[in-house]
């Protein structure tokens, strides 16, 4: 597991000696950037965060700034390692607890992102956090949430405001993108 592009090019990233943790990826981070296209000054989200190759991807893009959240305090020790080696640490955050705490938190706090990429345990339903993140206003009008999953798993549609717009198969893992609706009800 590496880093694709940017600052960061080519530095190796550690994984969470756990089999709790699912790392992201080279093949499906490369796509998911390549969906994307520019982050350059995003502010990204990195839910389920795990070894933070997302996150730390964005950043090493010129993303602005990452929030890490992970409820493992021994996994997000590998974040904060990674960070630091990676040399992103200034803009970034890494977060211990529930993530739909903290998704609170940030909704107190008045925070919103352009990105919020989620990679939840695939036994998890994504419903309530989707519906969470919508209905607290988490995401930027023209903000993107990506969330990774088993290829095989149905996934919602349409979430409160966010509506899915776009699915991508790498193997067994897809990834599907959501954005919000205007007052036409066409997705922005």
């Amino acid at each position: 597991m590496r880093v694709i592009s940017g600052s960061a090019k080519k530095t190796i990233l550690k994984a969470p000696g756990t089999n709790l943790v699912r790392p992201t990826s080279d093949r499906v981070k490369e796509g998911l950037f390549n969906i994307l296209g520019s982050v350059a000054d995003v502010e990204v989200l990195d839910l389920f965060a795990g070894s933070g190759a997302v996150g730390i991807e964005a950043l090493s893009r010129g993303g602005k700034s990452c929030d890490f959240v992970e409820k493992s305090p021994k996994v997000a020790k590998v974040i904060k390692s990674n960070l630091d080696k990676t040399r992103l640490s200034n803009n970034a955050a890494v977060i211990i607890g529930d993530v739909k705490k903290k998704l609170y938190s940030f909704f107190k706090k008045d925070r919103s992102f352009d990105l919020i990429f989620m990679d939840p345990p695939y036994v998890q339903d994504t419903y309530d956090i989707l519906k969470l993140i919508a209905e607290k206003n988490l995401l930027k009008t023209t903000g993107v949430v990506v969330v990774e999953s088993q290829k095989n798993k149905l996934m919602y549609n349409n979430v409160s405001i966010l509506h899915g717009y776009r699915t991508a198969v790498y193997g067994n893992t897809m990834l599907t993108f959501y954005s919000l609706e205007n007052e036409e009800g066409e997705i922005t």
